[in-house]
């Protein structure tokens, strides 16, 4: 059965979209409380500087490690089984450990916790394909566009929980956000078990092609290159920011300020992506994203007042939803339903593989070449992107007009 011969029932469909957005909603106010505050405090536990944003390369270290065998697994128990796996041992279990870490003062236990986070990642990020398997054709765009706006409401909740949520323990206040991760854990089971998808979206054991086979159609190292570089390079601006804002002299509260607007840009565009895809076509969307991220490297290297940061994250942010929704929509339309756990898995691998790259190299790069060196040294990945998309743009142009 081809993805394009599923017809799900319409109300459940935005059913399942609604409680799919929901959850990634409450999986990113999590991450993002990582991402903007577990730089500081691994650079607080942490016997050395170079390692305080370890905690947050492991945990894309644990969403590598984990995303192939959860998609593979999810293939065989289906993905709410799996879902439920990701929230109870990932979100409720990372959750409790890093705040264990922070209040005994333990790197290690902190570390371990933040990797278990990433066990939570791995699987939260097939979120937006749950989403494509169950959509109709004609609304599978909008469908992963859609999941991925959940993010909305994690920009103003994951960097306000990584600032105000230090009041809730005032022996260990920075053990305080980690504890609500477990709390939005719990509610993220809940909704994940009212998830429903139809039992059309699920793998009907048909014939499957070889990886080698798919992986040579030549959009696909395109979507992987797109998603994955430019993943990795916002992680790795991301990861840098706070600890970058703390040098220069901004308070906690202005870098979670900047970090809002950065994730406000990296998800509020999804209320529109996936109509930009439907109306001018994927691989112009690619090619403004990596334009997009040229304009924020060069607005971080100009300035490191307030506003050049906001400017810059949120470039850094629009960048990375245009690249990483194109990619996603791209790679969803050269698989079939029963290919999609490799399919999806390899692609995951490779862009968290890189991802937990990028989010280790935030803090050495940061203290060897500074904020305006780290923005430099991206650009070049940034230019890779934007060749790959104009020499597929080249070779469909050619094909259409019989030279291919």
């Amino acid at each position: 059965m081809s993805q394009a011969s599923i017809s799900p029932n319409p109300l459940r469909e935005r059913l399942n979209v609604a409680l799919l957005a929901s959850s990634q909603a409450l999986f990113l106010i999590a991450a993002i409380t990582v991402m903007t505050l577990s730089g500081v405090v691994g650079r607080d536990l942490a016997p050395t500087p170079t390692l305080a944003t370890l905690p947050v390369a492991l945990m894309m270290l644990g969403t590598v490690a984990v995303t192939l065998p959860a998609s593979l697994l999810m293939k065989r128990i289906g993905r709410r089984a799996g879902f439920l796996i990701g929230t109870v041992g990932g979100g409720i279990g990372g959750g409790a450990v890093a705040a264990l870490g922070v209040m005994t003062g333990s790197f290690l236990l902190f570390s371990l916790g933040n990797l278990l986070l990433g066990v939570y990642q791995a699987f939260a990020m097939y979120y937006r394909f749950a989403a494509a398997d169950a959509a109709s054709e004609s609304f599978r765009s909008k469908a992963i566009s859609l999941v991925m706006a959940g993010g909305v409401v994690a920009a103003f909740l994951g960097p306000w929980n990584a600032n105000y949520g230090q009041a809730l323990l005032a022996a260990t206040p920075q053990a305080g956000p980690y504890v609500i991760i477990i709390a939005l854990s719990v509610l993220a089971t809940i909704l994940i078990g009212l998830l429903r998808i139809p039992p059309a979206a699920e793998p009907q054991g048909g014939p499957q092609r070889p990886m080698r086979e798919i992986a040579a159609r030549p959009r696909f190292p395109v979507a992987l290159i797109s998603a994955a570089l430019g993943y990795a390079v916002m992680v790795l601006v991301m990861t840098a920011t706070p600890l970058a804002m703390r040098d220069a002299g901004f308070e906690m509260a202005q870098a979670a300020f900047v970090m809002q607007w950065h994730v406000l840009g990296m998800f509020a565009p999804s209320f529109f992506t996936g109509s930009l895809i439907a109306r001018f076509g994927v691989r112009r969307i690619l090619g403004a994203g990596g334009f997009i991220l040229l304009i924020s490297a060069a607005t971080a290297i100009s300035g490191q007042t307030l506003s050049h940061f906001v400017v810059a994250l949120v470039a850094l942010g629009v960048g990375w939803n245009f690249l990483f929704i194109g990619g996603s929509t791209m790679l969803t339309a050269l698989h079939t339903p029963d290919e999609r756990g490799k399919v999806q898995g390899i692609n995951d691998l490779v862009v968290f593989g890189l991802v937990a790259l990028g989010s280790f190299m935030a803090g050495t790069l940061l203290h060897q070449i500074g904020w305006a060196g780290l923005n430099m040294a991206v650009t070049p990945f940034v230019l890779l992107v934007l060749t790959a998309v104009a020499w597929l743009s080249l070779r469909e142009a050619s094909t259409r007009s019989g030279f291919g």
